[in-house]
């Protein structure tokens, strides 16, 4: 397992005023920022980052989403960082996420739903790897 995990804040909670706030909660729930940057995905690199999802119905809009503005990107530390992130954000659909969840107090829809985390190790290194150089990472 591992203490490292990868997350986005997404196009409508950046438009919304919301990654301040988002921020404070994920350090405040004990995670350690390794890396951070704010960029804007061309349509070519949202549908290179979410190429799993290729052949979905959802697949263009999400691609459409999350070119449509500027995302913050992160890698985070903490001690079983996957799993406890997962925690932390909440199910993907708003409506069926717990009380006090990023995706429940940040979210509008399952399609607008205020952040991406990693759903493994694997993918966590993957995700990293797509948005940091090693050099970036501290």
């Amino acid at each position: 397992m591992s203490n490292r995990t990868f997350t986005m804040i997404k196009p409508d909670a950046m438009k919304n005023g919301h990654a301040g706030a988002i921020f404070d909660r994920i350090i405040k729930e004990g995670f350690r920022v390794i890396a951070l940057k704010m960029t804007k995905l061309s349509a070519e690199k949202a549908g290179e980052f979410y190429a799993i999802h290729k052949g979905r119905p959802f697949y263009g809009e999400l691609v459409e989403f999350m070119s449509s503005g500027p995302i913050i990107a992160a890698i985070l530390e903490k001690p079983g960082a996957v799993s406890s992130f997962r925690t932390l954000i909440g199910a993907t659909d708003p409506a069926k996420a717990e009380a006090n969840t990023i995706r429940k107090l940040y979210a509008t829809s399952l399609g607008e739903n205020a952040i991406h985390g990693s759903d493994s190790d694997e993918n966590a290194k993957i995700e990293g790897d797509f948005f940091f150089s090693g050099l970036e990472r501290f």
